[in-house]
C-alpha cells in the first residue's frame, strides 16, 4: 500500500501546483501540456481528484 500512497501524495502536489499556477497566473499547465480538455488532461484531473481522495484516508492514518 505504500507505493499507492507515494503515487497518490505526488498527484495531489501536481494538482496543488496546477491549481496555485491558476491561481496566481491564470496558467494551467495541464492544458498547456496536454490541450485543453483533452483525453489525456482528463484522465490526469480524474487521477488528481481521486488522489485527492485517498489523501482524505492518508489524513486519518496516523
Amino acid at each position: 500500500m505504500k507505493v499507492v500512497d507515494t503515487i497518490a501524495l505526488i498527484l495531489v502536489i501536481i494538482g496543488a501546483i496546477n491549481w496555485g499556477l491558476v491561481g496566481i497566473f491564470n496558467f494551467n499547465l495541464v492544458d498547456t501540456i496536454f490541450g485543453v480538455m483533452s483525453v489525456i488532461s482528463r484522465i490526469i484531473y480524474v487521477l488528481v481528484g481521486i488522489s485527492g481522495l485517498w489523501a482524505i484516508k492518508l489524513l486519518f492514518n496516523k
